[in-house]
């Protein structure tokens, strides 16, 4: 009877200090005697920076990869180091960028791994590191690398109204997603290289996925749209995907404020796309929790299994703060994206005794249709895998605390 009891006992032990919280991570973190490397009094973005490089000494081993890809998570993280290098002109952020560069693109300008064939929109992404690094070093194999992904765009099937495809293998489809992974590097290259000629076709992804993902009850934009209707996600009548999820949304948000730098001021769809941010911020600041988080089901509030989550969360304040740093948000929207980062660091940050933050409650990943199939439900959302220190949450957290100089 006494060795059941004790065996029992210790039983529950070991469940309990299986419960990953935040609590009992920090206690264990307590634990450990550990060297201070990364100084608690420096920003938030240079202290989770140096913690992706902590964990990642090669730029090219970001999200736990081993061999080098050519891949938007990269892109995405990597820009924050572009960010963080303009700001403090500390060379070993450019010299991260630049390794990652580097050890994918040849002397020739071919991207290893790329593979122009498959339309993949998210392959444009980490284009947008080339252009400083064109500027900088004036090596041609950054351009040619530049111009290969600007043939991919001009090939990129698109919708019978022009909008681009998500991928070849996702036809008719337009994702939030695709908005980012194609449009700033688009809206870049063309004013950079082309005078601006392709900025009416920028505005028109803008214009295409508001006539076509826009809710106007909730103000919100639905994750996908299918123009065919064929997808078994697709609304009969509208081809639109079933809900909100906020990283889609966050994506949607930070691709209206990166594309809007490069469109000038007399530009006849500059109002345009700065009204759909304004939109966006008031209906985005209506579903922000009191802990200044939003949900991973945007509008799912409290709902059972729907949780507040970083990468979203990240997206948003990085949208709203860099809207009003750049005069296209009212200055109103600077207090919610302080409410979305103090909230973030309170409830999903834990720093380590040696100084790395870990981000929690990440979404790892999401997407529609495919196989397995994604249903796009409230379900399928809440019940994909979590992830610490995503990159898709991390790199945007980086942006976030630049913009807020936090």
């Amino acid at each position: 009877m006494k060795k059941s009891i004790i065996y029992l006992f210790i039983l529950s032990l070991a469940f309990t200090s299986c419960k990953e919280t935040k609590e009992s991570k920090e206690l264990i973190y307590l634990n450990e005697k550990q060297e201070v490397t990364i100084p608690k009094d420096l920003k938030w973005s240079e202290r989770m920076a140096l913690s992706v490089m902590e964990r990642h000494p090669e730029s090219y081993q970001i999200d736990h990869k081993t061999e080098p890809k050519w891949d938007y998570v990269h892109g995405l993280v990597l820009s924050g180091f572009e960010h963080l290098y303009e700001k403090t002109n500390d060379k070993k952020y450019y010299d991260y960028v630049k390794s990652y560069a580097d050890i994918l693109i040849d002397a020739q300008g071919h991207i290893a791994t790329y593979d122009i064939e498959k339309y993949n929109i998210d392959m444009i992404e980490a284009g947008k590191l080339l252009f400083d690094l064109y500027d900088i070093t004036k090596e041609e194999k950054y351009l040619i690398a530049m111009q290969t992904l600007k043939k991919q765009l001009e090939a990129q099937p698109r919708t019978s109204e022009g909008g681009f495809w998500h991928k070849k293998i996702y036809p008719y489809q337009m994702w939030l997603d695709g908005l980012y992974m194609g449009a700033p590097f688009y809206a870049q290259y063309t004013v950079e290289f082309e005078n601006g000629k392709n900025l009416d076709d920028v505005a028109k992804q803008f214009e295409l996925i508001q006539k076509h993902a826009l809710d106007p009850k909730t103000g919100l934009l639905y994750h996908g749209w299918d123009e065919s209707k064929m997808m078994d996600w697709a609304d009969k009548e509208k081809g639109t995907s079933p809900n909100f999820w906020s990283r889609a949304l966050g994506w949607y948000a930070m691709a209206l404020v990166d594309v809007l730098n490069y469109f000038p001021e007399d530009h006849p769809k500059r109002l345009e796309l700065i009204t759909y941010l304004n939109d966006l911020a008031v209906a985005l600041t209506k579903y922000q929790d009191n802990s200044g988080l939003w949900y991973q089901v945007t509008d799912g509030g409290d709902k059972e299994g729907n949780y507040l989550e970083a990468s979203g969360t990240s997206m948003f304040v990085y949208a709203l703060a860099k809207g009003v740093n750049q005069g296209y948000l009212p200055s109103e929207f600077k207090a919610i994206a302080k409410k979305g980062f103090d909230g973030m660091i309170r409830d999903l940050i834990i720093t380590a005794p040696d100084g790395q933050i870990t981000l929690t409650q990440v979404c790892q990943v999401a997407g529609l249709g495919g196989n397995p199939y994604r249903s796009g439900s409230f379900e399928y959302y809440v019940n994909e895998r979590k992830k610490d220190n995503d990159p898709k949450g991390v790199g945007p957290f980086i942006l976030a605390a630049i913009e807020l100089d936090k």
